[in-house]
């Protein structure tokens, strides 16, 4: 507990450190008017324009990225992580992360998308949206339509609700990682409700939601819209599918989670190898193929910006798969299967606030270096925090998060190969390569990661307590040797 609060402290003065650096851009002044002709007494008033209709191109793309996302979690990270644990803990490690799964789609069709994606204050939304009221109106059979990233290009408003739910699962069921083996199912999923609704949502809020371009009708606007998104968009923060959201978010929670639940019974002292690396490989190959649903479609429609978060994730999570093994195969003497997943993952995390926002050369560093940052964060770090991070989700998603978050800053420049961002939504051209500040940005995008980094952590810990004091966190001594599978849902992985 003394290395926590040692942890957050010197997080939290880290946050404060400096002067705020605001991203707002100026609105840009009107160009002046030209001579307006006076209009003849006959003229017929101007039609207003049909509201903007959904491209089944788009459609159809993003309905695909959302079953690539769910299939992430159910099955993909459920056997990736089943296969790391113990024989006597995998049918657990799937019960865990399939009902987590589960309960977080039904809280965020609740209440959850309307706290993240609706208008409120710089962090939490509204309510206008509980129970998903307002998406569909069955009396006219018409469906709400969702702004995307350009003017005039919607989605059904459900399809957006679907795809954002899947990230809200899966971040959630990241979690489950760092204490897994030891917790209560029962204390799992009333910890997850908490988290989900204090720090997942506001996070999500602050992070993505802003008043879509067609709400920047003239410059006059900029300003005024600007504030009426999340805070750390409004700082210019760039988060393309999820670095500080899913992360980071998910990466603090699992480690404040590992110091309070403790270690497992025998950590240090005996061996706890994962027990079916065949599992583990198809869960880390299941996780590549859905990755791409989660990146490439962040940009909501079938576009260049699509093919490059595409791209972009396929090549950096190669670069990471080798990097990563040649690190074991300096360092260990023996490149691993292990390590491979591992290293694919670390590449994919690392990779995902970058996707659509760093050019080529961008993935190849971001890439190459979470192999080896990551690798580090799940030996030589994990030794210094001397917590029982089971199955590394701080080493690999906050750590690869963190620097996948803080190089967007860098590799989003034109310089370097970047697509660099909109000067304000009004014009939508993006910053000259002239006016682009790699110090600038990347001081924003470090505020962003400590913001994170210290909500989710305060949230964690509080959340914790809680279902400590009121159901306990951690199983028996007994029901943990005798292994969850059989001590908490009476069945198991395996029969001999």
């Amino acid at each position: 507990m003394k290395k926590l609060c040692a942890f957050l402290a010197v997080a939290l003065s880290l946050a404060f450190a400096g002067s705020t650096l605001a991203q707002d851009k100026k609105a840009a002044p009107d160009k002046p008017a030209a001579e307006a002709a006076k209009p003849a007494p006959e003229a017929k008033k101007e039609e207003a324009k049909p509201a903007p209709a959904p491209n089944k191109g788009d459609v159809a793309w993003m309905l695909t990225s959302t079953a690539l996302v769910l299939m992430m979690s159910v099955p993909a990270l459920a056997l990736f992580y089943g296969g790391m644990v113990r024989s006597k803990n995998a049918l657990s490690m799937l019960m865990q992360v399939f009902v987590v799964f589960s309960l977080v789609t039904v809280l965020w069709c609740v209440y959850g998308y309307s706290l993240a994606f609706t208008e409120g204050n710089a962090y939490f939304g509204g309510f206008d949206r509980l129970f998903l009221k307002g998406t569909f109106d069955s009396t006219k059979g018409e469906f709400a339509m969702a702004a995307t990233f350009s003017k005039g290009v919607v989605i059904p408003e459900l399809v957006f609700v679907a795809f954002q739910a899947t990230f809200a699962a899966i971040t959630c069921c990241l979690i489950l990682g760092a204490i897994a083996e030891r917790a209560k199912f029962s204390a799992v999923l009333a910890f997850i409700v908490i988290w989900f609704t204090f720090s997942y949502a506001p996070i999500a809020h602050m992070v993505w939601f802003w008043m879509g371009p067609d709400a920047y009708t003239t410059a006059k606007v900029v300003d005024e819209m600007n504030g009426k998104a999340g805070l750390l968009w409004q700082w210019g923060a760039l988060d393309f599918a999820g670095g500080t959201v899913v992360h980071i978010n998910s990466g603090i929670a699992g480690l404040v989670g590992a110091y309070l639940i403790g270690r497992r019974i025998g950590y240090g002292k005996e061996a706890m190898p994962p027990h079916n690396m065949t599992l583990t490989m198809i869960g880390a190959a299941l996780l590549w193929t859905g990755w791409f649903g989660f990146n490439a479609g962040s940009a909501l429609e079938a576009n260049g910006s699509a093919a490059l978060a595409f791209m972009n994730t396929y090549l950096a999570t190669a670069c990471a798969v080798l990097s990563w093994i040649a690190g074991e195969a300096i360092f260990k003497g023996k490149p691993s299967m292990l390590g491979a997943a591992s290293g694919a993952v670390a590449g994919l995390v690392a990779i995902t606030p970058a996707a659509g926002n760093v050019g080529i050369p961008g993935a190849f560093v971001i890439g190459t270096a979470a192999g080896l940052v990551c690798l580090w964060g799940v030996s030589g770090l994990k030794k210094m925090l001397g917590a029982d991070d089971s199955l590394d989700v701080f080493g690999v998603h906050c750590i690869g998060g963190i620097l996948g978050a803080l190089l967007t800053g860098v590799f989003n420049s034109p310089d370097l190969g970047g697509p660099s961002f909109p000067v304000d939504w009004f014009v939508a051209t993006a910053v000259p390569a002239k006016d682009y500040s790699i110090g600038g940005q990347l001081w924003i995008q470090f505020k962003a990661v400590l913001v994170t980094f210290f909500w989710s952590g305060i949230v964690a810990a509080v959340a914790y307590k809680l279902v400590d004091w009121t159901i306990g966190l951690r199983v028996s001594e007994e029901d943990e040797r005798e292994g969850l599978d059989t001590a908490a849902h009476g069945e198991a992985a395996y029969r001999m």
